[in-house]
């Protein structure tokens, strides 16, 4: 599942390819992406003649920002965004196509059909799911390291149960978890509320750090990930722990294990992260 690298990254991608085009209609070839409003219909008429003002992000959600409504899309496992002319063929599962008054066309494609959309009138979206619940933004003045310390501290939960809880902070996935544990030295399996000080500050240091490492080298294409321009991340050559099962850690040379945490795989040194 893209996380807030990746989403950020197609946000970037899109925002120079869509940013100020005018929907003409929509097509919707698999109605169950749709889930708010219930009525496909009633969605393709919100969107009709609506202009892309803004694309935003809020955690793993892209937000397209129109005239009126805004359109908040989830890229579940494999959706993505691609511009196409209007005679270009349509790629394999193509589940949604925004026509643009230009000629050309913002297509959604899914080979899983996991992602979702959502509108809500303009103001009205962080009120209610999917927004609503979600915690602070990594790069925001909100996420501190007494952030954590509060959070950590009302749970019994493993740390790395509680990183992906998107309540506690949004945008952190699997890879990123994993990878800025490694970097703090913490094991994913010790208890939140365990952590001093300034172990805290060291993670929150990581969080932000690998983040941006991240983003800038335009997220991880670990599987079939690309942004709103078919381009791959590259910061897959950067990971230290995730996918290097039994690969020598880079720090002390243990073999990084794979064990399970909170349903999820994860990687770790049993040495550096002890």
């Amino acid at each position: 599942m893209p996380e807030l690298p990746e989403v950020e990254t197609v946000r970037r991608s899109l925002e120079k390819l869509v940013l100020g085009k005018t929907i003409s209609y929509v097509t919707i070839n698999w109605a169950n992406i749709i889930k708010q409003p219930d009525d496909t219909a009633e969605f393709e008429v919100l969107l009709k003649g609506q202009t892309i003002q803004e694309i935003n992000r809020r955690g793993k959600f892209l937000l397209f920002e129109l005239d009126d409504v805004v359109m908040i899309s989830h890229l579940r496992m494999e959706g993505r965004y691609g511009l196409y002319n209007a005679d270009d063929e349509w790629p394999p599962h193509t589940h949604v196509i925004f026509h643009f008054t230009d000629g050309t066309e913002l297509r959604y494609q899914d080979v899983r059909k996991f992602g979702t959309m959502h509108i809500f009138p303009r103001g009205q979206e962080n009120e209610v799911l999917p927004l609503a619940k979600l915690g602070v933004e990594p790069f925001s003045e909100q996420f501190t390291t007494l952030h954590l310390k509060q959070a950590f501290s009302k749970t019994n939960r493993k740390i790395k149960v509680v990183l992906l809880d998107q309540k506690t902070v949004v945008g952190l996935g699997n890879i990123y978890v994993d990878e800025a544990l490694f970097r703090a030295r913490l094991h994913p399996e010790r208890l939140a509320q365990s952590l001093t000080d300034e172990e805290l500050g060291k993670l929150h240091h990581e969080i932000v750090a690998t983040l941006s490492e991240a983003v800038k080298l335009g997220g991880s294409s670990i599987k079939s990930y690309v942004n709103g321009q078919g381009e791959m991340g590259m910061f897959q050559q950067q990971l230290v722990v995730y996918g290097r099962t039994n690969e020598p850690c880079q720090a002390c040379g243990t073999e990084i294990v794979k064990t399970v945490v909170g349903g999820r795989g994860t990687h770790f040194c049993p040495v550096c992260q002890n």
